[in-house]
């Protein structure tokens, strides 16, 4: 069995979290979410941190903690949607994992984040507008990183993440 990370990457509101926990569950291994672990280092929210440091500040405490939680194997780590914009995060990701692409429209972030107030960038008049251009700018990039791209619209997340355990390669389960 390969000890290789598993490496959840996809748009806010993919479900990286949910889905990564459950194969974490599942695959016995250590879950270890991004921003999480960046709110837990700092003990001030992700909002917060964006507020004081702006998104640069966040984006390099971003690559700091991808670099500390992918030093370890054996574990499935969701990332931060903006945290595949750098090229040395793109290059870490794929020297240390596995990489599933969590797919989702435009439309179904929208509704999975309606009551959201934590997201900083989407604290904006036109949210809609924010995660197009989001999605224009990241999607390619998600694409072009992934060993695996599910598409997760109107998916259940128990249904969806035993259908990506069903798809990893052998030595990953």
């Amino acid at each position: 069995m390969s000890h290789r990370n598993i490496i959840l990457i996809g748009p806010m509101g993919s479900g990286k979290s949910t889905i990564g926990n459950i194969i974490a569950n599942r695959l016995h291994r250590e879950f270890k979410d991004s921003d999480h672990f960046i709110e837990k280092r700092t003990g001030v929210d992700i909002a917060r941190i964006f507020d004081i440091e702006g998104e640069h500040g966040f984006r390099e405490r971003e690559s700091d903690a991808l670099n500390e939680l992918l030093s370890q194997n054996n574990r499935v780590i969701a990332t931060g949607g903006g945290s595949v914009l750098r090229p040395q995060n793109q290059q870490l990701l794929k020297q240390k994992g596995f990489i599933i692409f969590l797919d989702t429209s435009v439309a179904q972030q929208l509704r999975r984040l309606a009551r959201d107030k934590k997201r900083p960038l989407l604290q904006t008049e036109n949210p809609r507008e924010r995660l197009e251009a989001m999605f224009v700018e990241r999607h390619p990039i998600y694409l072009d990183l992934a060993d695996l791209a599910v598409k997760t619209d109107k998916r259940v997340a128990r249904r969806l993440a035993a259908d990506i355990i069903n798809q990893l390669p052998e030595n990953l389960k």
